[in-house]
């Protein structure tokens, strides 16, 4: 039995309406955070228009840590910062290795936009009186991207909070604060990646 080419061709225009809805719905972080892109990466719609999925980005990483196996990512590389985040290498072989240029060249690692680091006030023990200075000690650009502030504590004119504070303009987004944050499970910092 034979089905009219009509017939079919309506199924398919139904098929790819909704894989485009589907594709939409996961790209549009409906269900999922936007996904951290290596340094460089251009925005979002030219990323994803240039990005050959080729994985050669996540070879030439010495850390290891881009991923592009991710089902939700299409293949397109993408970092998980609190399993690995970016080392910010001086010569970002990651963006050498890429032939289409959906990692654009840096001019150094301050130059970098990967995303901003926020930190959750009601998770962070600097901001419950506990002495912790790890996300700051081990930022690439301490006292630019994350610096320290000092207050007494509320009620208690002898203990000070050390209170770690994100400076928007300076921060790149790598995540090696998150990797490290000794809170987990939620972390009490994290990566918003860029355009998130």
């Amino acid at each position: 039995m034979s089905i009219p080419l009509p017939s079919v061709l309506k199924g398919l225009a139904a098929l790819s309406v909704g894989i485009a809805a589907g594709y939409q719905f996961f790209s549009t972080g409906t269900t999922r955070k936007a996904l951290l892109r290596p340094p460089g990466a251009l925005d979002e719609p030219e990323f994803l228009s240039h990005c050959l999925r080729c994985g050669k980005c996540g070879l030439a990483c010495p850390y290891r840590v881009i991923k592009y196996d991710d089902s939700l990512s299409q293949g397109t590389p993408y970092l998980i910062a609190r399993e690995g985040p970016c080392r910010l290498c001086d010569d970002f072989p990651c963006i050498a290795a890429c032939p289409s240029a959906a990692l654009a060249p840096v001019a150094d690692k301050r130059a970098v936009k990967m995303g901003i680091a926020v930190i959750d006030r009601d998770l962070c023990i600097a901001l419950q009186g506990m002495r912790c200075e790890v996300c700051y000690r081990v930022c690439p650009l301490i006292d630019e991207a994350i610096s320290i502030e000092y207050s007494l504590r509320k009620g208690d004119s002898h203990h000070a909070i050390f209170e770690p504070v994100i400076n928007a303009e300076k921060c790149v987004g790598c995540g090696i604060c998150e990797e490290r944050c000794i809170i987990s499970d939620p972390v009490a910092i994290y990566m918003k990646p860029r355009g998130s």
